[in-house]
């Protein structure tokens, strides 16, 4: 196994635990809202506080690592995150469950640009959508397996098993990131840290999550205006701060590439609003149609294959179509599979529940294997720390606001007095029509641009 390799598979093996910690808890967030009487928009943050966690240390990354060297932080990273993963399984509130979530959080926060930037610099551009290609179909294994056993260590053992689970997974990646890992050099000038910009950019991502939380719940409404406001005003000065900075911790100027500004929009509002409908739907087809926890976790297994195949034609067919058409297809796709889980109205409705899991499946890694292959593609080797940074942040952050803004619907239009049957139905229906957002934006997307440039740097 070549160096290159080694190094590829400790990130791989970073991207499943996190999707593991991702995926795992949703199926246990019913058993865990009747052990500990919370209601949904409390449990929300158990989902939340892990991704704030990872997404508060994921700006630091990039000048860490050139003042201490990225195997370290690497390292340091896997041992916070056992910390936290011990703690959570030992909670005995919500709040500490929470709290605890965020430590998890952010000792993982760290793993996956570290390890992306490592990875993506061993590798010529023209070979970055096959790597794309190969993290996207490896780390299928995390959403596939982990709600599938997750469901089974509920029903038959406990809720806090779902999260020990991921101990010696860590474990492993802390001995091969030893092993594996060569020691990097400190850079020889490191460039000042961005104070102002690190407690700016955390203070607005607070406020702006608390704000949209409480703009669910009806005796908080005035308060969730005040800090989503207050939020936006903070992430203006913050934005406007890095901008004329030589050296910001986050440089936004990579986000003039049209290509990494598209992936990561539609990565907000595909992969991001699959997040927040897969936790919704945890309870509608557990608590609403009696579904039971492993059954329900089982659903992710036609959505791993169905993603495996769309996975593998990104593999084949984004160096000859582009993005564009593919971005497309999987935009439709996944809002069919959404629309699908509004005419699942009955336990015994198990085929239109398969085949709506198995449509968001297809769709939903359509696009975010698009996605991830076009990002980095026009991305200098010495602008990829900061461009994987970015990245990883916004992809934290689609989780988390698809997991906010889906809950914080389904709550105001339960509110409205409607019957449950017709919230449920309801609320998957304006997340499927909200693919449209995404469908319309890749348009702008001038394919010719792209194919030109793969074909010139294969030659």
């Amino acid at each position: 196994m070549n160096y290159r390799v080694r190094v590829a598979s400790v990130y791989l093996l970073g991207f499943f635990i996190d999707l593991v910690n991702m995926f795992i808890a949703n199926v246990a967030y019913p058993e865990i809202g009747r052990h500990f009487a919370a209601p949904v928009s409390e449990l929300a943050w158990i989902s939340n506080g892990y991704i704030l966690g990872l997404t508060l240390v994921i700006p630091g990354s990039s000048w860490l690592a050139k003042r201490i060297g990225a195997k370290r932080v690497f390292m340091l990273s896997l041992l916070v995150f056992m910390v936290g993963t011990a703690g959570v399984a030992a909670s005995s509130a919500v709040s500490q469950l929470i709290a605890w979530r965020c430590l998890q959080g952010a000792g993982g926060g760290m793993l996956i640009p570290i390890g992306q930037t490592l990875a993506y610099a061993l590798y010529p551009r023209h070979q970055r959508a096959k790597l794309s290609s190969a993290v996207m179909f490896i780390a299928l294994l995390a959403p596939a397996l982990s709600p599938a056993l997750g469901g089974v260590l509920v029903d038959s053992v406990s809720w806090r098993g779902v999260f020990l689970v991921s101990l010696p997974l860590a474990g492993l990646a802390l001995i091969l990131a030893g092993c594996w890992l060569k020691p990097d050099r400190k850079a020889q000038i490191t460039p000042p840290f961005d104070l102002f910009g690190l407690l700016t950019a955390c203070c607005a991502l607070i406020q702006l999550m608390l704000g949209l939380t409480f703009l669910g719940e009806k005796n908080h409404l005035l308060a969730g205006g005040l800090l989503l406001l207050s939020g936006i005003l903070v992430m203006t000065i913050y934005v406007r701060n890095a901008l004329k900075k030589a050296h910001p911790l986050l440089n936004l100027r990579l986000l003039k590439d049209p290509l990494l500004q598209t992936a990561m929009l539609v990565y907000q509002l595909i992969p991001g609003v699959f997040t927040g409908v897969n936790l919704i739907a945890m309870f509608y087809l557990q608590d609403q149609l009696g579904m039971p926890a492993s059954s329900v976790g089982a659903l992710m297994l036609p959505w791993a294959m169905a993603s495996a195949v769309a996975i593998s034609l990104t593999g084949k067919r984004f160096n000859r179509s582009g993005p564009r058409p593919l971005f497309i297809t999987g935009c439709l796709v996944q809002g069919l599979g959404i629309g699908l889980l509004a005419m699942t109205a009955d336990a015994a409705e198990v085929l239109t529940a398969v085949t709506a899991f198995t449509l968001m499946g297809f769709g939903g890694s359509l696009c975010s294997s698009t996605a991830q292959s076009a990002a980095f593609l026009q991305i200098a080797e010495q602008d990829l720390a900061d461009a994987s940074a970015l990245w990883n942040i916004n992809r934290q952050l689609s989780f988390c606001a698809g997991v906010t803004l889906i809950s914080l619907m389904f709550t105001l239009i339960a509110g409205t007095g409607l019957p449950s049957g017709q919230v449920w139905t309801l609320c998957f229906l304006l997340a499927a029509f909200s693919a449209i957002i995404p469908l319309a934006c890749c348009l702008r997307i001038n394919n010719p641009k792209i194919i030109f440039t793969l074909h010139q740097e294969q030659k």
